[in-house]
């Protein structure tokens, strides 16, 4: 999700990857609008700003095909360059740490 500001006429204006006080509506980054407002944009920043939020978004799809591929055994994990295979052990080790403190935060629905 991009935010973005609109003018009075309810044109974009600006795209930003946060929330700003003037900035609070959020629009999808395949939604058509925004798509025809960066190629009218002239702002550099506009575009950097849309091509950063869809940078996450492309990183854990990534993750997930490089995974599936090894699962397949269509490639194996040490086939990977080492900064590779570094990167994505710290990622799993980070969202398993994050998966087993939403268990935990579950687990005490009950006692509340």
């Amino acid at each position: 999700m991009a935010y973005i500001r609109r003018n009075e006429n309810g044109e974009i204006t600006a795209v930003y990857e946060t929330a700003q006080d003037d900035a609070d509506e959020f629009i999808t980054l395949d939604s058509p609008e925004l798509a025809a407002f960066i190629v009218q944009s002239a702002k550099t920043e506009d575009a950097k700003a849309v091509l950063s939020i869809s940078d996450v978004a492309l990183v854990r799809v990534l993750e997930d095909l490089i995974n599936t591929l090894i699962d397949k055994k269509v490639i194996l994990f040490t086939d990977l360059p080492l900064a590779a295979r570094e990167k994505l052990s710290t990622r799993e080790k980070i969202r398993g740490h994050l998966s087993n403190l939403d268990n935990l935060m579950s687990d005490d629905e009950g006692i509340l």
